[in-house]
């Protein structure tokens, strides 16, 4: 009876073995591959109006070092030209949080626009594969969610703020009720379903603009005016709440973006396109 146990153990091994073998080599050879089914969540985006993608990507070479490298500026990068597509895609939905919330559209998107950068320089694969060519944004997973990367426990702050009237992020009784949820339902993961539905960003960036506007008015009471201080808004964007300390001097930062062989903070990546003359057809200041 051992035996007979013993050998019907090493079987039933060896046929899982031999399942995830077959797995293995059939992801290999992209035998799994559902045709469009990556895609098939992003079609949204293809009845909209297209952008101007005739413009061509083109690296300049400058001098580092005394070595000779081919360098683009951010604005001449293939992440680029596919991130600045996407956003004209949304700019009817970026356009309404705009409204609903008095942050400017270009203010919201120079906050958006590093941690989509910072996902297609840090995922070349799928940047390869799905973003570039339908000229989409990601919406980020995990931890980081949506197409701002806001995460889930600081969409919650940014919801207790708007309800505390003693926080120093309250907006007024105007905005205490700009996001509500449905009855018996649990908030966690309809917040969670929000922020990563793919066919529609408006709470990834109504949560980005209640973000900004909170990091505004807390300034302003302390006696700094930040409304277009991309430096200090993309910046505190990235760092978060704990971080936002009014003060006269503040210091751009935030994490390292590489793009286009040279290397930019988070905050000023944000910072250089609220300034450039990039998409202000599109989204003014």
């Amino acid at each position: 009876m051992f035996k007979k146990i013993l050998i019907g153990i090493v079987i039933l091994f060896a046929i899982i073995g031999f399942f995830f073998t077959a797995v293995f080599f059939a992801m290999q050879f992209g035998l799994l591959n559902v045709r469009g089914s990556s895609i098939e969540r992003n079609k949204f985006f293809t009845s909209l109006v297209q952008a101007d993608t005739t413009k061509e990507v083109s690296c300049i070479t400058k001098n580092s070092d005394g070595i000779t490298v081919p360098t683009c500026d951010w604005n001449n990068t293939e992440e680029w030209k596919t991130l600045s597509a996407g956003l004209i895609k949304d700019k009817d939905v970026i356009d309404r949080v705009s409204k609903e919330t008095g942050v400017s559209s270009r203010m919201i998107v120079a906050s958006v626009a590093p941690e989509q950068l910072r996902y297609f320089t840090s995922n070349r694969e799928s940047f390869k594969k799905y973003f570039e060519p339908l000229k989409i944004l990601s919406s980020l997973s995990k931890f980081s969610l949506g197409v701002s990367g806001i995460k889930q426990e600081t969409a919650v702050q940014i919801e207790n703020n708007l309800k505390n009237s003693f926080s120093p992020f309250y907006l007024g009784k105007e905005f205490e009720n700009i996001i509500t949820y449905p009855d018996n339902q649990d908030r966690d993961t309809v917040l969670y379903n929000r922020l990563t539905d793919p066919k529609d960003h408006y709470y990834s960036y109504l949560y980005t603009a209640l973000f900004i506007k909170q990091i505004q008015s807390q300034w302003k009471n302390a006696g700094y005016d930040v409304d277009a201080r991309p430096d200090v808004i993309v910046t505190l964007f990235n760092i978060g709440f704990k971080q936002s300390i009014p003060k006269p001097n503040p210091e751009m930062g935030g994490a390292n973006i590489t793009l286009g062989s040279q290397t930019y903070s988070f905050g000023e990546l944000g910072t250089i396109f609220y300034n450039s003359g990039e998409l202000t057809e599109v989204f003014p200041k």
